[in-house]
């Protein structure tokens, strides 16, 4: 893989622009790709003190579920084919935005936020989160609009939680 340019948590500018980079070697990840209509596939590419980069694969209907990332600040590219990003705002609504094959796009640790397939055919993204990800909230909207924060371990799939 691509060392990173610093022995330090990396910025969220450094995040994208290490992802860009990656995207462009396809010769790197590009034989871990793998499909699964019935769950997203997921490696993790590098894990060091100081970033951790996955290598996720998205069918239609696959949707990591509303969630944070911690302590982690992150940055994603789209490598093949298209995902949707929601965020949430504090009016309780979403702001979706679609990116594309060749689009970055970075987060804060705190960002509540979902990624799910968009378009037809497979998609492809490249994650990079430094520091490391440990731990990730995964948030249930609740029947009455409330949401509750599920700690999850990193190696634990993100998924929609469905409300009690």
């Amino acid at each position: 893989m691509i060392p990173p340019d610093a022995r330090r948590d990396l910025t969220a500018t450094e995040l994208e622009d290490y992802v860009g980079r990656l995207a462009a070697r396809p010769e790197l990840w590009a034989g871990r790709v793998s499909h699964d209509p019935a769950a997203r596939v997921f490696e993790e590419l590098v894990r060091d003190e100081h970033l951790a980069v996955w290598l996720i694969c998205w069918m239609e209907d696959h949707d990591t579920g509303f969630h944070d990332h911690d302590l982690s600040q992150g940055a994603v590219a789209v490598v093949h084919g298209a995902v949707h990003e929601d965020r949430l705002r504090f009016d309780g609504s979403r702001r979706r935005r679609t990116l594309r094959r060749g689009e970055t796009f970075s987060f804060a640790a705190a960002d509540i936020h979902r990624v799910l397939h968009a378009g037809e055919g497979p998609a492809v993204t490249l994650h990079a989160y430094s520091p490391p990800l440990w731990r990730m909230g995964a948030y249930e909207v609740r029947r009455d609009g409330t949401l509750a924060r599920h700690s999850l371990s990193y190696a634990e799939e993100l998924r929609p939680l469905e409300a009690a």
